[in-house]
């Protein structure tokens, strides 16, 4: 006679049981959204020109959704402006004309747009003027719109799936447990 007939006979149900409650926990969790990746710009990330460029444009991995989009092209100093309009989306692609660049140095494009899920994404892409051009700095724009009011990118998982997943598992194990326990 077995030490413990009880278990080892509801053993293999309760390991059935823990595997498809498993299964369904993991099923039913919905994919993650994906969030809207630069996949290319013009000028090119660390590219050095002799001359400077017209416009700038950044293509994404999908559409962005057209609220709250900004677009500003920072000079060497880190503080004058040099976008010479209102950046405008064409499905995945952004872009905004240029005034005549100034100073040679690094001049850095900054943007932040709506994912199509709805997700900032911000990022930055610099590139370098070798030759000083006839241009000269605009004064620092002031932002009115509520684009201010967004918060920053966050990148992270959310929590509420481990939660939900270590809640399912932990029935699992009272439930196996309870009929482990029965004689």
């Amino acid at each position: 006679m077995p030490l413990f007939p009880p278990l080892v006979r509801n053993v293999p149900r309760g390991a059935a049981l823990a595997t498809t409650v498993l299964f369904l926990a993991l099923a039913c969790a919905q994919p993650a959204m994906a969030h809207s990746v630069l996949v290319s710009s013009d000028p090119a990330k660390d590219s050095s020109l002799a001359s400077a460029p017209a416009a700038v444009t950044l293509v994404f991995n999908e559409p962005l959704d057209s609220g709250f989009t900004e677009l500003t092209v920072l000079g060497p100093d880190g503080t004058s402006h040099w976008e010479g309009g209102k950046p405008v989306i064409t499905g995945e692609k952004l872009s905004a004309p240029l005034r005549a660049l100034g100073a040679a140095g690094v001049y850095t494009v900054r943007y932040r747009v709506v994912s199509a899920d709805g997700h900032p994404v911000s990022g930055s892409v610099p590139f370098t003027l070798t030759t000083a051009g006839p241009g000269t700095a605009a004064a620092p724009k002031v932002r009115t719109d509520t684009a201010a009011a967004l918060p920053p990118s966050d990148d992270s998982l959310p929590v509420w799936p481990w939660i939900a997943g270590s809640a399912l598992v932990a029935l699992a194990g009272v439930f196996v447990a309870r009929r482990i326990a029965k004689p």
